[in-house]
């Protein structure tokens, strides 16, 4: 399915839609989530803290969107974090210049590469402004934190970019209080904010959205003796470690010894991440860690991929995999004079911070991408997620209003709604409701008819299958339970 129809869907079914779509002034790259999207996302996140949360035994924070100065100051986002951008001499239109070039030339320039190198693209390939024709203006940067004013004196501070500063910054703290041990993940699921130039395609590139961060502080000296990558060793990942080099399978061990990947604790994780979205229902033979060059990467990381998922809309970044060595720690420990170093056990060592930055918005697109399909022989549209991602898990659905089938129908939805994210719909002829069904992925049915009135049994219909069958009502919710556990 395309990005047009993964669209209608979302519109359509309460997933996302444009915020403030009924004023005319509306500011692109924000968006809404509806009682669809909501559910889905929160079982996607849910699925996050499962499977990379609990499983390594991370501690979860939850910071302030709104941090000091200071902060960004240290952290080198006041500085460092700007894109490249030119203006239309003759309508003023305003460009992402590396998007630009591509765009118009097929060319890539990396968004860090040095404003001559823009300049320099745009003159040899004649580049004008797509609009009107007129000649662009020289490149510049533009930095792009959304400033705020605190309190009546109008205190400079910042709406965060990314949700891990503040995982940097209480790093000393929650170290000591959780009696942690190296190497320890910190996570964070939140939202951040960036006032993106070009804001497009919904939930891929947005102003507001949404991020799950984790940053694992580590002894540098120690990146080979993790216990835990036997976990994953065997764990198959695509690695790409140049733009013109073809991705290759290995296992993550065979990635470690290959040199492909530089130690073990950097391969675990992403073999981590590989196993998570694995559950997530995408389909993980379409990914790649793409081996980012010095021009591309951030200016914190040494080492970067990028773990990327082919899509209908080309190659999408959904996780920035960056060792960011001692950058964080040492910046904000200069410019706050705070101690920052912590026992490896006999050793005092200030650690070293791998990073696995996940765009949730992006990661929710792609798996609808990966699961909406056009059933065309049943003349239907199925949403085909996980069971246990799905935002409806079964419907109830009474064959008639009358009669008492929608008494017993509410009364069995009635028990159900409880426990799990039900949907009663009496509207229309049950193939109808069957295929609204489908469409917003709901795994299971229940139909009740006269039949259950006579001998108590309910008709249970399968998503994917369309499989049917009869059982007790007082079977449901464990049947249901059982179809939903994760795997």
């Amino acid at each position: 399915m395309n990005y047009e129809e993964i669209m209608k869907l979302a519109l359509e079914r309460g997933f996302y839609f444009q915020s403030c779509e009924i004023y005319p002034d509306a500011p692109a790259g924000f968006w809404e989530y509806g009682p669809t999207g909501v559910s889905f996302k929160n079982k996607f996140v849910e699925l996050w803290r499962r499977e990379m949360i609990r499983r390594d035994g991370m501690l979860e924070l939850d910071g302030s969107q709104i941090m000091s100065k200071s902060v960004f100051e240290a952290s080198g986002h006041l500085s460092s974090f700007a894109d490249p951008i030119t203006k239309c001499k003759k309508c003023n239109s305003v460009y992402r210049a590396d998007k630009l070039i591509s765009e118009a030339a097929n060319v890539i320039v990396p968004e860090s590469a040095p404003l001559e190198d823009f300049d320099r693209a745009i003159e040899e390939h004649s580049i004008v402004c797509p609009k009107d024709k007129g000649q662009l203006e020289k490149v510049k940067k533009f930095n792009m934190m959304f400033r705020v004013g605190i309190g009546p004196l109008d205190e400079p501070a910042y709406l965060r970019p990314e949700t891990c500063q503040s995982l940097f910054v209480d790093f000393p703290r929650v170290f000591k209080v959780m009696r942690g041990k190296l190497p320890v993940g910190f996570a964070q699921y939140g939202k951040s904010f960036r006032n993106e130039i070009s804001p497009r395609q919904s939930l891929i590139r947005m102003r507001e959205f949404y991020q799950a961060e984790i940053e694992v502080f580590c002894n540098p000296s120690k990146l080979n003796e993790l216990e835990r990558f036997k976990e994953i060793e065997q764990t198959r990942i695509n690695v790409m470690l140049g733009d013109d080099e073809q991705p290759k399978w290995m296992t993550c061990k065979e990635a470690v010894e290959s040199g492909a990947i530089p130690n073990k604790l950097v391969a675990y994780y992403l073999g981590l991440l590989v196993e998570f979205y694995e559950k997530t229902g995408i389909d993980v033979k379409r990914h790649r860690f793409r081996k980012l060059g010095a021009k591309e990467k951030a200016f914190y990381a040494s080492v970067a991929f990028d773990f990327e998922v082919e899509t209908s809309l080309g190659w999408l970044e959904l996780v920035a995999c960056n060792y960011r060595s001692d950058y964080d720690l040492t910046s904000h420990a200069k410019l706050s004079k705070a101690n920052f170093e912590v026992m490896d056990g006999e050793e005092k060592v200030l650690p070293h911070v791998f990073e696995l930055s996940m765009g949730v918005d992006r990661s929710l697109y792609t798996i609808l991408d990966h699961s909406l399909r056009d059933d065309k022989p049943n003349e239907r549209v199925v949403l085909s997620v996980k069971p246990y991602l799905a935002p409806v898990q079964v419907g109830v659905l009474p064959l008639m209003k009358k009669d008492g089938l929608y008494e017993k129908a509410d009364e069995i939805f009635a028990t159900l709604k409880r426990r799990y994210d039900a949907f009663f719909d009496v509207s229309g002829a049950i193939g109808r409701r069957y295929r609204r069904l489908d469409e917003v992925g709901a795994p299971f049915a229940i139909t009740i008819d006269y039949q259950t009135l006579q001998d108590g049994t309910v008709t249970l219909r399968e998503r994917d299958e369309m499989k049917q069958e009869r059982i007790k009502i007082s079977d449901i919710e464990s049947r249901i339970s059982k179809l939903l556990a994760y795997p």
